[in-house]
């Protein structure tokens, strides 16, 4: 059965945000290019490690003498979009990610595809191929400067949320926590 790709080669915006209060944040992938929006939803996790990468592509490509692909070394301010994210309506939920580079057309690559019932922890279960729905994934295409306000702005999303514990690192909820400070 062949895959459905939702595909965007030079896209009018790509974002990470989110919806719901802090400690209850969905995250989503956002892809549009004409009327044509995708929404993808992703773990918080994926989104800060997606963001780190391209950072990651971004800075070695840096380092090429005469920066031949003139990657930016911080986001351009024309590109900085803090917009909330369109109507949502959730394509998938993120399994598996890849993150490239094309240097033809000198733009950063993510692939994303749907967590399978392998990655959801159903495996011993055969697919019923009447039953099963198309595959489908996200193929997605930035250029550099887009792709460094991308990385931006996803680093401040993810941010965003509830603060961390300075004892366990973890979360604070605004209805307090499970670590108490030891007596002096």
């Amino acid at each position: 059965m062949p895959t459905r790709v939702h595909e965007f080669d030079w896209p009018d915006r790509v974002v990470v945000g989110t919806i719901g209060p802090p400690g209850a944040r969905t995250f989503y992938l956002q892809v549009r290019a004409g009327n044509q929006t995708v929404s993808i939803a992703m773990e918080k996790q994926q989104s800060a490690l997606l963001a780190e990468k391209i950072d990651e592509i971004l800075d070695q490509l840096l380092t090429i003498d005469g920066n031949p692909h003139s990657v930016p070394t911080s986001t351009p301010i024309e590109l900085v979009d803090n917009d909330q994210l369109e109507a949502v309506q959730e394509q998938f939920r993120t399994g598996a990610m890849s993150l490239g580079w094309d240097p033809t057309t000198a733009q950063v690559v993510i692939e994303a595809y749907p967590i399978s019932d392998v990655d959801a922890g159903n495996g011993d279960e055969p697919l019923d191929e009447d039953d099963a729905d198309v595959p489908e994934m996200l193929l997605v295409r930035m250029p550099v400067g887009t792709a460094r306000a991308f990385a931006k702005r996803t680093r401040e999303v993810v941010g965003a949320g509830r603060p961390a514990c300075p004892l366990c690192g973890y979360p604070v909820d605004a209805d307090g926590h499970v670590c108490t400070l030891p007596e002096a």
